[in-house]
């Protein structure tokens, strides 16, 4: 067995039973790799392989002595060849598994990892890497699935938690999410990143009121950190607190003044202030700096109908409502404009589909992305 440690997690490679060739090449190839030589053992095996290329172990045992060198590359195909020749050898898809997760391949890494859960479905190490495969490939409903058990089992391993917390609030099980992200402010009371997703989690249950003091725990815990002043006055701008929203808005844009979200929801809030000379440059801004917030085009929309320069805002509102085609509100603009233009089969065609459509609550989660964190190393 070869230890190999990732993060907090410990994995094993398999050396099991998988090279009990009874000639004498074989033995010589263990004895070389046990005693550490491992340039040597792969030379030999290779040897092996190549008198006889029906060799299942002897590729299985070309694969792990690859591993240990830290050759995955080389290792995988290895691996391939020797499931090919004989898909019952013990451990070998787990060491194909790992071998694809070291180079980061993890798409790469479900399918191998997954036939050998199915020879052991309670095995922590493979659900282990399988989670965390699945939670690089962006698959994060299966990755919280897999997770469950080995963070259960391991408790003071806030690194498996965090993933696993990531992985229920990006899968929208915000229930999990937030037992977990409880759980770790439990070890880890000042976190502040801990705190923003608490407060995510909460938004996403519906529970914004208790969501907005996980935001302000986080502020005071950390006033520079990223989004953290956005979040907060995000969910100001959701009770309509807008007096609350733009001081947070503001002070999001004191430290980063390219945050585009910032920028779109404090043009909103001019905007509902009557005030659309103030709202038009920053919208426009936003979109500039990002071409996917919604509000942001809505609004510009709204604003230009209202000046009658309507072929721009039909523009911004055919945007808005691609962005989101669930979402009535769009919808409603562009009928009003439409009969503005007077196009009235347009305009009835939009009104027909607000009537379709009930307003759904949009989530933080979203508005929050950033780039993922990394997965232990």
């Amino acid at each position: 067995m070869k230890m190999w440690k990732l993060g907090c997690v410990t994995f094993v490679l398999f050396s099991g039973p998988l090279a009990n060739a009874q000639t004498a090449t074989p033995t010589q190839a263990l004895a070389l790799e046990q005693q550490g030589k491992l340039a040597e053992a792969e030379k030999s095996w290779r040897q092996i392989t190549q008198a006889d290329p029906r060799d299942a172990a002897a590729f299985a045992s070309l694969g792990l002595v690859l591993s240990k060198q830290g050759k995955y590359g080389q290792a995988v195909p290895a691996y391939r060849k020797a499931i090919a020749l004989n898909p019952k050898l013990p451990g070998v898809h787990l060491n194909w598994g790992l071998a694809e997760f070291k180079q980061q391949h993890f798409d790469a890494a479900i399918a191998p990892l997954s036939a050998a859960l199915a020879d052991d479905s309670k095995n922590l190490q493979v659900l282990t890497l399988l989670g965390l495969s699945c939670y690089g490939a962006n698959r994060f409903a299966d990755a919280a699935k897999y997770l469950e058990l080995p963070a259960k089992s391991d408790p003071t391993n806030i690194e498996l938690h965090r993933v696993l917390a990531q992985s229920c609030l990006l899968a929208k099980k915000y229930s999990c999410a937030l037992d977990e992200f409880r759980q770790i402010l439990e070890q880890d009371p000042d976190s502040a990143a801990v705190h923003m997703l608490s407060g995510e989690a909460l938004d996403g249950l519906g529970r914004t009121v208790e969501a907005i003091p996980e935001f302000e725990a986080a502020a005071k815990a950390a006033p520079r950190e990223p989004n953290v002043h956005f979040g907060l006055g995000y969910l100001y701008w959701k009770q309509h607190k807008y007096d609350e929203a733009k001081a947070a808005l503001e002070a999001e844009l004191s430290i980063d003044p390219a945050n585009a979200q910032a920028l779109a929801y404090l043009g909103d809030i001019e905007l509902k202030r009557n005030a659309p000379e103030k709202a038009l440059p920053l919208l426009n801004k936003a979109i500039h700096l990002k071409n996917d917030i919604r509000i942001a085009y809505l609004d510009i929309g709204a604003i230009l109908s209202e000046q009658k320069r309507y072929q721009e805002a039909l523009v911004a509102l055919l945007r808005a409502e691609k962005l989101d085609p669930a979402q009535p509100d769009a919808h409603y603009r562009l009928a009003r404009l439409y009969r503005a233009m007077g196009n009235v089969a347009a305009a009835e065609r939009e009104f027909a589909r607000v009537g379709e459509l009930n307003e759904k609550a949009e989530d933080m989660a979203p508005k929050m992305s950033g780039p993922l964190p990394a997965l232990p190393q």
